[in-house]
Order: structure tokens, then C-alpha cells, then sequence
């Protein structure tokens, strides 16, 4: 039965169709001159098309094999290992391939809640919930805490899903400088004529791999009154003794109130995201929460992987702990041979270009040396400040960065950005 439904499912039912009329034909012209601009800057974004797992070294679509990741945010590695992927199957199996259903209704399943409580553990947080995304889950915090009471100041580089969290809510907004504790408490004095008062900080920045001064910022907010929250996408995992971010790095676990984070990345990199901290908090998201409320359960494979990622990592913080060594060696290497790198100790690496085009071309030359990165150009970073990120995962060895190094140093020469 099931197989007579699926052949008659696929079958073509012709071309594809496309609007008429006068509107339709308005929005298709104002649409192509917005793509020819774009392209005209020199800011288009390709996609590559992998057709092999993820993982340091690559195959892409049309040939190309052994090709070395450094662009991935596969910081441990855990997107390909196989007890990961082996606890996806049993999940799959198990549970099923989806709950059909959002979560108050018939999609909680027992895995969910295992996977909320061990997140809650390794953050030493009382509770945890789980989302489609850490996206969601910066979408759905600030509306449902924050009244027009209260304020919200947030760090200027934050990553675009707190901007537009904080966007959604009622709160009053005050955005300070990054990363500028004199400009925080300024504005943090103002605040202080509101009821709450929460300061709102990317824990690891993605775009710069520089580190948000936790301790300075918590020593504010404890003069202050006001609260901290933290999202953790570009932390969790392997920052930190035991990875658990960069709270327990820099020594503040008891000082921030509010984390987020992703099972995105570092956790197996599948999907999801999470809030973790105070239980009256995580109660009040699940009565009102608008992105937990209107979206489908996370899948059970998606579940077993990230659940799976936890218990390796909190069986032992080797993996989180070899990280150190292997940044540290690109970035002096890079240094040395003068490139500047963004940010500091972190596997975020910045190869700052400023010209979008220069981002560009040297992100297509270095595919062709067999090395996979990607140009970052505006709006994704500010004009002017046109990069190539690196990344470095634990899987990579010490010869895939010293090739990694090598191809940087020809390409750079080839096009002006090294002497």
C-alpha cells in the first residue's frame, strides 16, 4: 500500500507554473535588480553541494575529493562519529521519524524529556526546553519574559537571532558598544528607572571569534541589579575545563541567569537549540513561548544525536580539551606569515581582508588548493571588514592545518594580501 502511494506521489504532473499579471511581473523585475546588485557587489552567496558526510575532509558534487573542511562548525567533530550516528538510528527506529505535533499537544516523548534534563545537568541549571533551533530560541525568550517595564541591553555585534528576538518584544531596548564595559554601565545607569533590567551578550562572537568579557559584564550586572543571559552556539561543547562554555571558562556559572544554545554545532551538529536556567523561567516558555508553541517537536534522530554527543562529552572533556593546541597552531602560523586573525584563543579564526571581492576570490582559489573556506562579506559582516573564516574542529590533524597555512600563504601572495 505503501509503496503504490509513493510512486504515484512522485509522478510529474507537468511544468512549473508561475504567477501572471501586472503585480507578479512588478515584484519579478524589482526582484532580479535586487540580484544583480547583489552580484554586482561582489556579495553573492554560492552554494557548494556535498555529497559526502560532514566531516574534515569532504567529497563535493562533480568530482571533487579530499577536499579539507575549514569552514564547519563541527568543533568536536561529532557530526560523522559513529556512536552519534548509531544513536539517530536507534532513536529513528525506536521513536519513529516525527512527533506530527507540537509539543503541549501529543509531541513529548520521553527522549525529549531525557534530553532536557541532561542538558540541564551539564549546564548545572535547574531546567532546560528544547527548539527547533537556537534561532527560535532567541526568538521566543525576550517577547515572553520582558514586559514595557523592563529593558533589555544588548551587545552591538550580537548574533542576528538575539537582535531580532529583542526586536520582538516590548521591552525598552538599549544597545551598548562591543564589548565596551564603560558603555554598558552608562547604559545600564539609565536603565535604571525600569522594573528588570537584562543585559544580553553572544558568549563567543561567530563572526570574530573574540570572547564577551563575562566577568567584567556580571560584576555590572550584580551592581546594577540586572541579569545576565548568554547565548552559547560558539561555546558549547569546547569551551571551558569541561566544556560546558564560556561561563565555566571565565568562572561566572553562578552569575548567569539565562543560557542558550544550539545542538547545531558542537552537539552533533543536527539541529535544535535550547534555554536553560531558573525552572519558573523554562515553565513560563512553555506556557508562552510563541516558537515552542507553533513548532513540530524536534525529530527522535535529531534527539539521540544530540543526547548521544552529551554523554561523550560529559564522559570525558578530551576531545573539548585538544582544541586548544590545534588553534593555537593556525593562528600563530597565519600570524607569522602575516595574515591577521580576528578574535583570540578561540577556533574561530578571521582571515581579515576587508575587500568583499578579495574574500571571494581567495575563498574560489583556495577550493582549487583542495581547501574548503568561505568568504564572508556584508551584510552578513559590516562593510569594510570582508573575511574568510576558518574553523578549526578537533578531527583536524596537525598536517590538514599546516596544508590549510600553506595554500593561505600562496593564494595571499597571488592576490595582494600578503607582500
Amino acid at each position: 500500500m505503501w509503496r503504490g502511494a509513493a510512486v504515484r506521489a512522485v509522478r510529474p504532473t507537468g511544468g512549473s507554473r508561475a504567477a501572471s499579471g501586472a503585480a507578479a511581473a512588478q515584484l519579478r523585475r524589482w526582484l532580479e535588480g535586487e540580484l544583480e546588485g547583489i552580484r554586482g557587489a561582489g556579495t553573492w552567496k554560492s552554494e557548494r553541494v556535498i555529497a559526502s558526510r560532514q566531516g574534515p575532509h569532504l567529497r563535493l558534487e562533480g568530482g571533487g575529493a579530499g577536499i579539507l573542511n575549514f569552514c564547519a562548525n563541527n568543533y568536536l567533530g561529532l557530526s560523522s562519529h559513529p556512536q552519534v550516528i548509531r544513536a539517530a538510528v536507534q532513536a529513528l527506529e525506536e521513536f519513529g521519524a516525527g512527533l506530527s505535533s507540537v509539543r503541549f499537544i501529543c509531541g513529548t516523548q520521553s527522549i525529549h524529556k531525557d534530553l532536557e534534563e541532561k542538558i540541564a545537568r551539564f549546564h548545572q541549571r535547574e531546567d532546560a526546553i528544547l527548539y527547533a533551533s537556537c534561532f527560535d530560541a532567541n526568538a521566543g525568550i525576550f517577547e515572553a519574559l520582558l514586559t514595557p517595564e523592563d529593558a533589555v541591553l544588548s551587545d552591538e555585534l550580537n548574533h542576528a537571532s538575539i537582535i531580532d528576538g529583542i526586536r520582538l518584544c516590548k521591552a525598552n531596548k538599549y544597545r551598548y558598544k562591543h564589548m565596551d564595559m564603560h558603555d554598558l554601565e552608562a547604559k545600564l545607569q539609565d536603565a535604571q528607572k525600569h522594573r528588570l533590567r537584562l543585559v544580553a551578550t553572544d558568549g563567543a562572537f561567530s563572526m570574530d571569534g573574540d570572547i564577551a568579557p563575562l566577568r567584567e559584564i556580571c560584576q555590572l550586572a550584580q551592581k546594577y541589579d540586572a541579569l545576565v543571559f548568554i547565548d552559547e552556539c560558539h561555546a558549547t561543547g569546547f569551551l571551558g575545563p569541561n566544556g560546558r562554555g564560556t561561563d565555566e571558562l571565565l568562572g561566572v556559572m553562578d552569575k548567569v541567569t539565562i543560557v542558550n544554545s544550539t545542538l547545531g554545532k558542537a552537539l552533533g551538529g543536527a539541529a535544535g537549540g535550547y534555554t536553560t536556567g531558573p525552572k519558573p523561567l523554562i515553565d513560563l516558555l512553555r506556557q508562552r513561548s510563541r516558537p515552542y508553541l507553533f513548532s513540530n517537536s524536534l525529530p527522535p534522530a535529531v534527539v539521540g544525536c544530540a543526547s548521544k554527543a552529551l554523554d561523550l562529552l560529559m564522559e570525558s572533556n578530551a576531545i573539548a580539551q585538544s582544541m586548544a593546541a590545534k588553534t593555537q597552531r593556525f593562528r600563530s602560523k597565519m600570524t607569522a606569515a602575516g595574515f591577521t586573525i580576528s578574535g583570540k584563543e578561540h577556533p574561530i579564526c578571521p582571515v581579515m581582508l576587508g575587500d568583499a571581492r578579495l574574500a571571494a576570490v581567495m575563498a574560489e582559489d583556495m577550493l582549487s588548493r583542495g581547501i574548503y573556506v568561505i568568504g564572508f562579506s556584508y551584510p552578513v559582516v559590516p562593510k569594510g571588514k570582508a573575511r574568510i573564516r576558518v574553523q578549526i574542529s578537533a578531527v583536524h590533524s596537525d598536517e590538514d592545518i599546516d596544508r590549510c597555512v600553506e595554500a593561505f600563504i600562496e593564494v595571499g601572495r597571488k592576490h595582494g594580501a600578503l607582500p
